[in-house]
């Protein structure tokens, strides 16, 4: 059965056909970048950055930039967490790792010299909050002397936040100090649920904490839930859901939970049959989408949800939305300078990765030398394919006129091959095609990576690393 989720006095926004999704899920990226980070190669290093930079100063960008800052450290693990972190409680660890970062920001900012004004900003980790009011405050003096921030009505400066780690008064502590969006860790509220998953956080702690950025006038508030989760069933994610539309974030991010204990060894902790079927994923799915359209999110794409006033909202309703390594974002000129241990930057035509332990971050830093493990170099064909992946992620179309204006291609000529695989999706409803134009319908939002999937080349090609079934998650 088909059904679509229609916000209140709103055309639908997306539409669900189980059916279809069954048939057509697969393994696939999430294209956070193109080529995907599985493709980046140690052959790339430092001088290859400096060049990327050198490019950017060349053609005299002054576009804003955006800047990333991973924070390893957590107190405790959560058992579905496949981020790199580090679990400690010995704080001694980020008084070390702070010395080792603030020195590779440094490094940064002199690269960036007269270009360096930053309009986005995005604390992630681990648990950012684990750092001291203090730490943060040198951090943050220390981002401002090395880079230009925009003012705080202009700038999008995000960070993440364990509601577990902050009081009320830290969240105010946190406003003061530039922050002007919040991003908290829910997951799930149900008590059985969070046990399974050892992530304790009481639905009123949580609660505490939104009020608290709403009173200290932070401009965006969002709440990140997962679905698929050890214990799960519809009935408790129905009861998330309610209490979560009650607290009335502005953005609400809902992520399929993807068990890979091969790749992430926490989540070996996890014992299968604990974890709903697929069937009840899909159900969970749909009531996820039916209850937030209902209350008048929009849905953004993948797994973000928004008000409608909201900026991502209103981006995308201006063809401005953009994908990038921290999600969607509104930032699309913007390169992106990443400090920290497996940082991922994207500058001047090349993705970069920084290394992923303590041990080999702190080498590099102590020779004087950005910490660059890997990275890649996009071909104009790398270019040609992020482009249109980019606006069919982003804006569920895209116009073939602008992008033989941009490229020097015969579009039809250039991916006909794809558009062969196309029309396959076109019978099952997921995209219509004209001369001058792809269209993604409502049922095949859902299923964008599977479209986007067919415009990527490097698909095609064998994998030396591990086989695809272990890299990647389902695209539903």
């Amino acid at each position: 059965m088909t059904v679509s989720a229609t916000p209140t006095s709103m055309t639908p926004s997306v539409e669900f056909d189980a059916p279809l999704i069954r048939k057509l899920n697969q393994l696939g990226p999430r294209y956070t970048s193109y080529p995907t980070a599985d493709r980046f190669s140690g052959a790339f290093g430092i001088s290859d950055y400096q060049q990327a930079v050198d490019s950017v100063r060349a053609v005299g960008d002054k576009n804003p930039l955006s800047l990333y800052l991973h924070i390893p450290f957590c107190d405790t693990v959560c058992y579905y967490c496949g981020c790199n972190k580090i679990v400690t409680k010995d704080r001694s660890k980020a008084v070390v790792y702070l010395d080792y970062l603030k020195r590779e920001i440094e490094m940064q900012g002199k690269l960036f010299a007269g270009m360096n004004q930053i309009e986005q900003l995005h604390f992630g980790g681990g648990t950012p909050t684990y750092l001291s009011d203090q730490q943060m405050d040198d951090l943050m003096a220390h981002l401002r002397h090395w880079f230009q921030f925009a003012p705080d009505e202009i700038g999008e400066y995000s960070i993440e936040v364990d509601p577990r780690t902050v009081s009320p008064e830290r969240v105010h502590v946190l406003r003061s100090q530039g922050f002007n969006r919040i991003s908290l860790g829910v997951q799930d509220f149900d008590p059985i649920v969070q046990k399974a998953v050892n992530r304790i956080q009481p639905e009123e702690q949580t609660l505490a904490i939104i009020e608290a950025a709403r009173d200290a006038g932070f401009r965006s508030v969002s709440i990140d839930l997962i679905y698929g989760l050890p214990k799960q069933n519809v009935i408790t994610i129905a009861q998330t859901l309610t209490k979560v539309i009650a607290a009335d974030p502005d953005r609400i991010a809902i992520y399929n939970y993807a068990h890979m204990p091969h790749l992430f060894k926490p989540q070996r902790r996890i014992a299968e049959e604990d974890l709903p079927t697929a069937d009840a994923k899909l159900d969970m799915l749909f009531l996820c989408i039916k209850r937030l359209t209902e209350a008048g999110y929009v849905y953004i794409g993948m797994d973000h949800f928004a008000k409608p006033t909201d900026d991502l909202a209103v981006a995308q309703k201006e063809g401005r939305l953009h994908r990038n390594f921290q999600g969607y974002s509104t930032h699309a000129d913007a390169d992106l300078v990443s400090c920290g241990v497996s940082a991922i930057s994207a500058v001047g035509g090349t993705y970069s990765q920084n290394v992923k332990t303590l041990e080999t971050y702190y080498a590099h830093i102590d020779q004087g030398e950005l910490p660059i493990a890997r990275g890649i170099k996009l071909t104009m064909d790398d270019l040609l394919r992020r482009l249109v992946i980019q606006r069919l992620m982003c804006n569920f179309e895209l116009s073939i006129a602008s992008i033989e204006q941009i490229y020097p291609i015969d579009f039809a000529s250039y991916f006909a091959l794809e558009l062969e695989k196309l029309r396959t999706m076109e019978i099952d409803g997921l995209i219509k095609i004209n001369a001058d134009r792809l269209n993604v319908t409502l049922k095949g939002r859902l299923l964008i990576r599977n479209i986007c999937m067919v415009f990527d080349s490097y698909l095609h090609l064998k994998r030396e690393i591990m086989p695809e079934q272990l890299r990647y998650s389902k695209t539903i």
